[in-house]
């Protein structure tokens, strides 16, 4: 072996898996490592001596590559042999030794070609991922100071450009900075790898919103075991989250605008859902008019009256000259403060929450402190876009932020329209139904009777409270009809479903009760016959369709009018009724029911009770009877009929809604209230919100007639009979101050008389009630009803129903079950 001394600077680095071996400059072998030994098998005993041909798989390469060194190449790769006789790819790198007459040799250092090749890749992958831009690379040491980094770590206003021996609370925030060094301890301290773990990062220098970082670590430690440091990977998830947070928002806001269809509601559920997400704060403006279904309609000049219909957030600082800015108030409307400077617009008259603006054609948000808005003035950062629909401006939203969240950016702005255009589509769709809702309304409410209502049998007042569902309103109604002998009908019925079909469904129903009430009919029979109208009704809804029909093809392509036959038809025909007669004299309320929940009574010593009234089928059914039941009412009792509207709860539980009703009418007091007052109690009681079908609720406070306020007495079936009917007459209308009526009573009382014995025969009943009027009443066992008639000049007969109709207010018949009554009324004098 030469003693020649190898070149420090020439020595290449050992590792653990790396064999060395001195070659003479023969090719000899004079010096052989263990580490070569175990690469191949053989000992220094085996091979120091030999020439190096030996190792070679195949011997017959040795020229080649003593050529090569021959010609200066000094590194490459060979085929080693085993002591196994296994082949064994190498590379290898040669290094002169220089001697005192020239090279003496060379040392050859060589690894097997597999893990050189991975080395090499290792080595790239390094390099690479140090220059690569797209994730941030970090090295720590066991303290958490940076010991190397690649060039766009954290390309962020504020990171200094050499991060080597810094810890990362230099440039950061220290609550940010202190939360992912706790995270990085860990990491040291259990050696788990960190993955995808997101965290806020704001600079000491920039600290506006800051950026989202995603977070993976891994420990870096020695083969003994011996902890060197970690490496951290950073990836900026800002953009993806920003991305995923506009389409939640955009998700939130279309579910939230798309829940109600009242325009003021979608505006506050629009304002709601844009804060804080867009901004800090949010105005909703919408043209007047909207909230009534209204079209809005521009002025000459092509401005909207804008109303300020909701605001969401937190309104500006005040100005530092102490200018006084709006205030928030209690449900988040703005209000104006007592100090604020009047509006510098040239309509003064208009109040501070209404504004006189164009909106821009372009549905393209507009942005910067320049936008007009003055709902938003104290914001430095402003974006405004309209609200438009169907080729219609309904209004515009704004939105303000602070400065430290930066200027809107062209994502937001694009987020902004698109929630502004479905804001607008439900906006309008609310307008719409509004429309409809409240001219269906309108149409119910010209139906009905007025709620207060005062007769000689009863004083009455109603409450009707229309459901504000989708479906629109229902097809409730209630009446109260005057009949004869100062008795007083009570109506309360239900059309089954919503809507126009169900509101005109009403009328005819309430104009057939009335007809038939008309006709004095007890209240099964009455029933009976308005079961047998609302059977023919689905047979006249399938019938050929009108030629006027509205939804026909022929009148035009009103978009309003497509499928204005399934919007309106209902899919069904059938309908509740309660029907009472209560009658002042006998204090006795009859009541029959077609499917309708029973009347309830309150009566003056507290005790409350409902009816026990056996409904009978709903009205449509056709083929069963209806029965009639008769209570006696105590004075100054309360009668309530209402709609199922009125017990039913969320839950359906009926019961819990008639044990609610009964509990506050007993109440202490509660007889003792005006109607009126206490049926809005009653009512206004129930949630409202959400509401599935309508509330009506008619209460009836009784009244009676006092014994001497009505007569009665038996005629016999003698013609001589009458004069003793009009001396009887005339003496007790003189006792009850009416002399003014005794000469119309008497001629009135003769006609009827004569009649009942002339047709009828006996027995014949007289009865005179003072009620308010002056009821005459003569009833005989016939069924014969009584036909005025035009006599002629020649005729003896035939006058006598006819000047009963000219000396008297309103006179008819009625049948009961001993034959029939002929009435008569006259207005009591002054």
């Amino acid at each position: 072996m030469s003693d020649a001394r190898l070149p420090d600077d020439v020595l290449p680095p050992f590792t653990e898996d790396s064999a060395a071996a001195l070659l003479d400059g023969r090719g000899r072998i004079d010096g052989w490592t263990p580490e070569a030994g175990a690469l191949i098998g053989r000992s220094a005993t085996d091979v120091v001596g030999h020439s190096a041909r030996a190792l070679l798989a195949d011997p017959s390469a040795w020229p080649a590559l003593a050529a090569s060194y021959r010609a200066g190449v000094r590194r490459g790769d060979a085929v080693l042999r085993t002591n196994r006789g296994a082949e064994l790819p190498v590379v290898f790198r040669a290094f002169d030794l220089a001697g005192n007459g020239g090279p003496a040799g060379c040392l050859v250092l060589a690894t097997p070609k597999a893990r050189a090749v991975r080395k090499h890749q290792d080595r790239a992958f390094v390099r690479e991922l140090f220059l690569q831009d797209r994730v941030g690379l970090a090295v720590f040491d066991p303290g958490l100071r940076l010991l190397r980094t690649n060039t766009h770590l954290l390309p962020y206003t504020g990171v200094p450009p050499d991060l080597r021996g810094r810890r990362l609370g230099d440039f950061l925030w220290p609550g940010d900075a202190d939360a992912i060094e706790e995270k990085l301890r860990g990491v040291l301290r259990t050696g788990t790898p960190l993955i995808g773990v997101e965290e806020v990062l704001r600079t000491l220098d920039d600290p506006r919103g800051g950026v989202v970082i995603s977070i993976s670590a891994f420990r870096l430690q020695s083969p003994d075991g011996q902890v060197l440091g970690l490496t951290a990977l950073f990836t900026d998830m800002t953009e993806l989250r920003r991305s995923g947070e506009r389409l939640a928002l955009l998700h939130r806001a279309t579910a939230s605008v798309g829940r109600s269809l009242s325009v003021t509601d979608t505006g506050r559920e629009l304002a709601a859902a844009l804060v804080p997400g867009l901004g800090d704060l949010a105005v909703v403006e919408i043209a007047d008019g909207v909230a009534h279904g209204e079209e809005p309609v521009p002025d000459r000049e092509g401005r909207l009256l804008l109303r300020r219909t909701a605001v969401a957030g937190r309104l500006p600082e005040p100005a530092a000259d102490g200018g006084n800015q709006a205030a928030t108030g209690p449900t988040g409307h703005t209000r104006s403060g007592p100090d604020a400077v009047p509006p510098t617009d040239p309509a003064p008259l208009l109040p501070a929450d209404v504004v006189l603006a164009t909106v821009p054609a372009d549905d393209s948000p507009l942005t910067g402190p320049g936008v007009d808005v003055p709902a938003v003035d104290g914001y430095p950062m402003t974006m405004t876009a309209p609200l438009r629909a169907r080729g219609m401006v309904l209004g515009r939203v704004s939105l303000g932020r602070n400065a430290d969240r930066g200027p809107y950016q062209a994502p937001e702005r694009d987020l902004l329209r698109e929630i502004a255009a479905r804001a607008a589509l439900a906006l309008d769709n609310a307008r719409r139904f509004t429309r409809e809702h409240r001219a269906a309304v309108g149409l119910q409410r010209s139906m009905l009777p007025p709620t207060q209502n005062e007769t000689p049998g009863a004083s009455t007042s109603a409450v009707y409270l229309p459901a504000g569902t989708a479906t629109g309103v229902g097809g409730d109604w209630f009446d109260v009809i005057p009949l004869s002998s100062a008795r007083v009908a009570l109506v309360v019925g239900d059309v089954v479903g919503h809507g126009l079909a169900a509101t005109a469904t009403m009328g005819r129903l309430r104009t057939a009760v009335r007809t038939l009430a008309d006709l004095d009919l007890e209240p099964d029979e009455l029933l009976a016959h308005l079961d047998d109208l609302v059977a023919q009704l689905p047979a006249e809804s399938e019938g050929p369709a009108d030629p006027a029909d509205p939804a026909d093809p022929a009148y035009g392509d009103d978009p309003d009018a497509d499928g204005w036959r399934d919007r309106h038809a209902s899919p069904t025909t059938g309908a509740t009724c309660a029907y009472a007669i209560y009658d002042p004299v006998s204090r006795r309320c009859s009541v029959a029911s077609a499917g309708h929940p029973p009347p309830v009574v309150a009566d003056p010593a507290g005790s409350v009770s409902y009816l026990p009234v056996d409904p009978g089928p709903p009205l449509g059914v056709g083929g069963l009877p209806f029965e009639t039941t008769e209570v006696d009412l105590a004075p100054g009792s309360v009668l309530a009929l209402y709609t199922d509207g009125l017990i039913e709860g969320r839950d359906g539980d009926l019961d819990a809604g008639m044990a609610e009703l009964a509990a506050r009418l007993a109440r202490p007091g509660a007889l003792s209230r005006p109607l009126r007052e206490l049926g809005r109690e009653i009512v206004t009681g129930r949630p409202v919100v959400g509401l599935a079908d309508d509330v009506t609720l008619l209460l009836a406070r009784t009244r009676t007639v006092p014994p001497e306020d009505a007569v009665c007495w038996p005629v016999e079936a003698d013609p001589a009979a009458v004069g003793q009917v009009r001396e009887a007459a005339a003496a007790r209308l003189r006792a009850w101050d009416l002399d003014e009526l005794v000469f119309t009573t008497e001629l009135v009382l003769s006609e009827l008389v004569t009649n009942a014995i002339r047709y009828a025969g006996g027995p014949v009943e007289v009865r005179l009630i003072r009620a308010g009027r002056l009821i005459c009443e003569v009833s005989d066992p016939s069924a014969t009803h009584p036909r005025m008639r035009r006599a002629r000049l020649t005729d003896e007969g035939g006058r006598g129903l006819y000047l009963v109709a000219q000396l008297t207010t309103r006179w008819g018949s009625r049948y009961s079950r001993r034959g029939k009554t002929i009435w008569a009324e006259q207005e009591l004098p002054r």
